[in-house]
């Protein structure tokens, strides 16, 4: 095997034993090896090793700015092979409940708000009017036609458009950061220093609110809505105390957090779609109940968002009933 033999090279040793870990949505693969009693993660992005750069780019940036990221010990850029340090085996979904949910999100805020206080490199791309468009765009194209069958026509193309574009404003209005993009609890690890955060390399310069919406209404985990409420609430303290530009306003970045969840949730369950019917990949289809109800919430609190109710009548009608 051509990667197990470049590790041993890398690494000096003659034998060395990648043990596979289970991946992801993508194509990435990642084992765990262990040298001289230390041990390391090997990923092999060969099938998209045009995210290898962005990764060590964003890797180092964040590493300067004191967050617990992988290290790059090495990296093969011509075959996406790299060697990382290994953060550990335990991500927060692996742990969380409802006793320690208060600590690890706190140690999440923390380093969240230090990962937003790190200023944006100038050609980091921008979660623009035409990307937020693409990503909800999939909502239509793999879950209403491509799984439900669903004929999109005038009236409810209509109604997309007048949704999306709500959406798309108010996040080009929000305050712009660095902005991680899939910061939830499948990808912070439970380290030392807490968290351990992974799978940053597609971090672009956008709204304030999209990483706290992540992590707190997650693709497979659920909480109370006021125990969410009340983590919103601590992480907008925190960042404002640290000159993080959110809203002057509780209630101001609780409505962004609404409006900006819901661009999030609509293009997930796309996602999710697209990752069954084109991936193969079809467990992702069970959170989406998930996200029905995060779109409820935010629309029955805001009544910006009414044309997200009659989307919701209109495609899971025995769920507005």
């Amino acid at each position: 095997m051509e990667l197990e033999q470049w590790v041993n090279k890398t690494l000096g040793s003659e034998q060395v034993a990648l043990r596979a870990l289970s991946g992801d949505a993508g194509f990435r693969r990642y084992f765990r090896t262990e040298v001289a009693g230390r041990r390391l993660i090997v990923m092999d992005a060969a099938a998209d090793h045009g995210s290898c750069a962005p990764f060590a780019r964003m890797a180092r940036l964040l590493e300067a700015g004191g967050l617990h990221v992988p290290h790059v010990e090495a990296w093969q850029e011509e075959r996406g092979w790299m060697i990382l340090s290994d953060l550990g085996e335990q991500t927060f979904l692996d742990v969380l409940n409802s006793d320690n949910a208060d600590a690890l999100f706190g140690a999440a805020i923390d380093a969240l708000v230090r990962l937003q206080q790190q200023p944006a490199p100038a050609d980091l791309p921008r979660y623009d009017a035409a990307l937020l468009r693409r990503e909800l765009d999939l909502f239509p194209a793999w879950y209403l036609e491509r799984h439900l069958g669903m004929t999109i026509d005038a009236s409810l193309a209509a109604l997309l458009d007048a949704l999306f574009d709500t959406l798309v404003t108010q996040a080009l209005q929000q305050p712009q950061v660095l902005v991680h993009r899939d910061y939830m609890p499948r990808n912070l690890m439970v380290s030392e220093p807490n968290p351990g955060v992974l799978d940053f390399q597609d971090a672009v310069l956008g709204p304030v609110s999209y990483d706290p919406v992540s992590l707190f209404r997650d693709a497979f985990i659920s909480w109370p809505e006021e125990r969410v409420a009340g983590w919103l609430t601590t992480y907008w303290e925190r960042a404002r105390a640290a000159g993080v530009p959110v809203p002057a306003s509780l209630e101001a970045f609780l409505r962004a957090c609404d409006l900006m969840g819901a661009q999030r949730h609509i293009k997930v369950i796309g996602i999710f779609a697209r990752i069954r019917h084109r991936d193969s990949k079809p467990h992702y289809l069970a959170d989406v109940p998930r996200f029905i109800t995060y779109l409820q919430g935010a629309a029955a609190r805001r009544p910006e968002l009414a044309a997200l109710s009659e989307l919701i009548e209109r495609v899971w009608p025995e769920v507005a009933a």
